[in-house]
Order: structure tokens, then C-alpha cells, then sequence
């Protein structure tokens, strides 16, 4: 028969164990904390980077062709392999949001080789991390304290968490979804146009970051 007081060290684990056993589960669950900040934070480094490579061919078209991509009126003849010419009114309307892609990738500006299509496809436009597409236009779909005016601006397209574009925000904006020059956007970019009052507060501009929310979709102001 086994002595009392070892069946009274057999039926349970000792302080020393328990704190082993704790400090491991707080080890594993900060690896996995950490490592979900850092695709967070690639995410945001991949989004940013997009935009600003699009805002810069944009500029770039703008000064050596004195005409905005997607308008330009002469694209067909002064851009090898450009498909489609712009009415040369100095908006992008239209589609001449999709001519955009197709006039800065047949001038070298943008990466890929976009052809103009009456209707948006792979072809057409560039897509964002999530898999929906950009726009470059000039329109008021972009969230305002008051009336949005139609101005040129360049959307992420939808289907980004809340959190990812709130972090952008803060890190070239001013964190507010309404204010400043990265609002949030309604556009659907080929998939479900995002719900406003799933993404930010109309009242205070705040982003409903940590709600979960992951068919979000913004807008940069040029």
C-alpha cells in the first residue's frame, strides 16, 4: 500500500508546475499576438505603398503629358499601346476611370498591363491586397462632415478591415474618417460596397476599429 504522503503528492500539480505551465501559455499567446501585429502592420506598409506609387504615376502623367490619365485626349497616339483617349475636359468621368489604368501602364508609370474596357475586369484595373479594385476618378462617393464636392481622388476599393484602414489613417491622415485627405468610401470596386455605419461614426469621424468589421473601403483626396 503506498504511503499517504505519496498519494498526497500524486493528486495534483505543485505551485512551481502551475507557474511553468502559466508562463508558457502567456510565451504563446504573445507569439501570436505579436505575429498578428506584424501582418497587421505589412498590410498597412502594402495599402500605403500602393496609394502612394498610384499618387506619384499620377503626377508623374500629369507633368509630362500636361493632360490627367484616363482624360487625355491624345493617349492613343502619343502613348505606344494606349487603347482608349479621353475627352480632354480635365475631369476623369466616366469611364475614363478605367482608361486611367491603361494609360499609366502603357506609359510606363504603374506596374502591369492594363488594356481599357468599356466594363472593369482583371484586365482593366488594379486590385488592393484584398482582392478588389482601385479607382482613380474624380466624384463625391467619399465619406464629409457635410456635402462631399466632386474632386479627383484615388479609392483602396473594399472588402479591408476596419482596423487596417484606421491605422492608414493614423499613419499619413489625421485618423478621421470624415476629415482630412484619406476618407472612408462607399465604393463597391467589384464587390459589396461597404455599410458607413459599419466603419465609422458619422457623428465624430471616429473608425469603428476593433468592431471586427471587414468590408471597409476609403479614399485618398488629391
Amino acid at each position: 500500500m503506498p504511503h499517504p504522503n505519496i498519494a498526497r503528492r500524486q493528486s495534483g500539480f505543485t505551485l512551481i508546475e502551475i507557474a511553468i505551465v502559466l508562463v508558457i501559455i502567456g510565451l504563446l499567446l504573445g507569439g501570436i499576438l505579436k505575429g498578428q501585429e506584424l501582418i497587421t502592420s505589412a498590410r498597412v506598409r502594402n495599402i500605403i505603398s500602393q496609394l502612394d506609387g498610384t499618387k506619384a504615376a499620377f503626377y508623374a502623367f500629369q507633368d509630362r503629358y500636361r493632360a490627367l490619365p484616363g482624360d487625355f485626349s491624345k493617349a492613343t497616339t502619343q502613348i505606344q499601346g494606349a487603347s482608349q483617349d479621353g475627352d480632354g475636359n480635365g475631369v476623369i468621368a466616366g469611364t475614363e476611370a478605367i482608361a486611367a489604368w491603361d494609360h499609366l501602364s502603357h506609359a510606363g508609370f504603374i506596374n502591369g498591363n492594363y488594356v481599357y474596357n468599356a466594363t472593369e475586369g482583371p484586365t482593366t484595373t488594379p486590385i488592393n491586397p484584398y482582392g478588389q479594385r482601385l479607382q482613380l476618378i474624380q466624384d463625391a462617393v467619399y465619406a464629409d462632415a457635410g456635402t462631399p464636392a466632386a474632386r479627383t481622388n484615388l479609392k483602396t476599393g473594399p472588402s479591408i478591415p476596419v482596423d487596417i484602414l484606421a491605422e492608414i489613417d493614423r499613419k499619413i491622415d489625421d485618423g478621421n474618417a470624415m476629415r482630412g485627405t484619406f476618407r472612408f468610401s462607399a465604393y463597391a470596386g467589384g464587390g459589396t460596397a461597404p455599410t458607413p455605419a459599419n466603419c465609422y461614426d458619422s457623428t465624430t469621424g471616429d473608425w469603428k476599429a476593433g468592431t471586427g468589421e471587414a468590408n471597409c473601403g476609403a479614399a485618398v483626396l488629391f
